[in-house]
């Protein structure tokens, strides 16, 4: 707003009806993360671009998002996805090894940063693929 006064009133109304901008989980995907969860074979930490005002939104709405034992929002650290910045810093947060993480993300450009710090990463492409791939790597059973 600072940058761009003419414009305030849009900027806050974009902030202020953000929850009606959000749809609903999708069900697949959502699915294969219960999946993996319930199997127990691995930690679940979430790394997203989303911004620090909104997160809390989505929080609220999608119950999904307390299965993570930590998320990295981007928005909060001033980093981003593919920065290999914010890749080192969930790693140091969390105590993960990037030979044993498995990374899954829509952006090429994501997966190759996380492959460019030695972590295993699986383009998501949808949520039978990203089944499939897990059950590949031992985290789901066939």
């Amino acid at each position: 707003m600072a940058e761009h006064p003419r414009h305030e009133a849009l900027i806050r109304a974009y902030y202020t009806h953000w929850h009606e901008m959000l749809g609903g989980a999708i069900e697949a995907t959502v699915g294969v993360l219960r999946d993996l969860r319930e199997a127990g074979r691995c930690r679940l930490i979430a790394l997203t671009n989303w911004s620090a005002e909104t997160f809390p939104v989505a929080l609220e709405r999608y119950d999904f998002l307390h299965w993570f034992e930590g998320i990295v929002v981007s928005g909060a650290e001033r980093l981003a996805k593919p920065d290999p910045a914010i890749y080192r810093l969930l790693c140091e947060r969390h105590g993960v090894v990037p030979a044993r993480a498995l990374f899954t993300d829509d952006a090429p450009r994501n997966i190759e940063a996380a492959r460019a710090l030695g972590m295993h990463a699986v383009p998501f492409t949808g949520a039978d693929a990203l089944r499939e791939a897990l059950i590949d790597h031992g985290l789901l059973p066939a």
